[in-house]
């Protein structure tokens, strides 16, 4: 008969032989480990008959009442009402929220999660950003968390976003629908999954109406400075757009004002679709039309689905995108 090791125990629970040694040791609170991973691993040891040394202190203490919540830029519109939402609903469930503001940057991302683990939260909500790397993995193992807005393909941590792909066509044809052929799409952060799959969006859109070559995806940030730069230079063209789809709310502001410096109208000379439906964006004279994210139910899912992993009763890999809807403006 094969003797059992911590190894086969890795093997059949997907955590860490490290993560395992601890739980067995009765120092899953000293390392914060989650309760649902470690009544996963006592429940395998037993299973397998491996000796369990302590399995008393195994649980992260029950008086925590702190969610570690993790957001790219949380002065940019579209991230501080996702927070909004977020902190309204954990407070409905009694609970606090910690954040952390990861400046787009992957190595703070990662930092924040660890930080979070040590002041003691039960769970993390976190936009993930930057590059994927198996720590992330690693750290979910170690306590619960849910990715919101974006995802890593290679990661099986669960997500709820936006179909942007859906979102990114369907703004595109639009534009094209009103009979525009020279638009150029002004994009964000390249490595971010909602920005690759609306860059996506924009380029199938523009092959199916036979507009390959009026193709023209520029920019590198979801900020007002991007789009007022990338505007700029895209108006410097002989030939330049008549329309831009601009991949968030933020672009679209330094879009605007480029174009009105330059003396064009809107939309007679230069016409819009932007990503996210910020209220301000009402305020425009032409109000501009926008593919509306459902933020609402973004978070609330997201907050759900941290919940019952913390509570144990979710050990699935939820992966759940929700149609975007498009709002008309003038």
């Amino acid at each position: 008969m094969k003797t059992t090791t911590l190894k086969t125990i890795s093997d059949k629970t997907g955590f860490s032989v490290t993560t395992i040694s601890r739980v067995l040791s009765g120092k899953s609170e000293q390392y914060r480990i989650s309760k649902a991973s470690a009544e996963a691993i006592l429940a395998e040891a037993k299973k397998c008959n491996y000796p369990i040394k302590n399995s008393a202190p195994v649980l992260r203490s029950k008086d925590s009442k702190t969610i570690g919540l993790l957001i790219p830029y949380i002065s940019n519109p579209y991230f501080a009402d996702l927070s909004s939402v977020i902190i309204s609903e954990f407070d409905k469930n009694g609970y606090s929220i910690a954040v952390i503001d990861t400046m787009e940057d992957e190595g703070k991302m990662i930092r924040g999660i660890k930080a979070m683990m040590q002041r003691k939260v039960i769970g993390v909500i976190v936009v993930p950003c930057g590059n994927y790397s198996k720590e992330f993995d690693t750290l979910a193992k170690e306590i619960p968390m849910v990715a919101l807005d974006r995802y890593y393909e290679q990661s099986t941590v669960p997500y709820v976003v936006t179909n942007n792909y859906q979102g990114g066509f369907s703004a595109t044809s639009k534009l094209i629908e009103k009979g525009h052929r020279r638009i150029a799409c002004i994009q964000g952060v390249s490595s971010s999954s909602p920005n690759r799959e609306r860059v996506q969006g924009y380029i199938d859109a523009m092959k199916s109406a036979g507009l390959e070559d009026e193709i023209r995806v520029s920019g590198n940030d979801f900020s007002i400075h991007n789009g007022y730069v990338e505007t700029k230079l895209l108006l410097s063209m002989e030939k330049r757009p008549s329309a831009i789809f601009a991949l968030s709310g933020t672009i679209l502001l330094g879009s605007v004002k480029a174009v009105r410096e330059s003396g064009a109208k809107i939309p007679e000379d230069i016409d819009y679709v932007s990503f996210d439906n910020n209220t301000f964006l009402d305020y425009l004279m032409p109000s501009i039309s926008r593919i509306n994210q459902p933020i609402e139910a973004m978070a609330t899912l997201a907050v759900k689905i941290l919940l019952d992993r913390i509570s144990g009763e979710n050990h699935f890999n939820s992966q759940i995108r929700l149609s975007p809807s498009f709002v008309s403006g003038e």
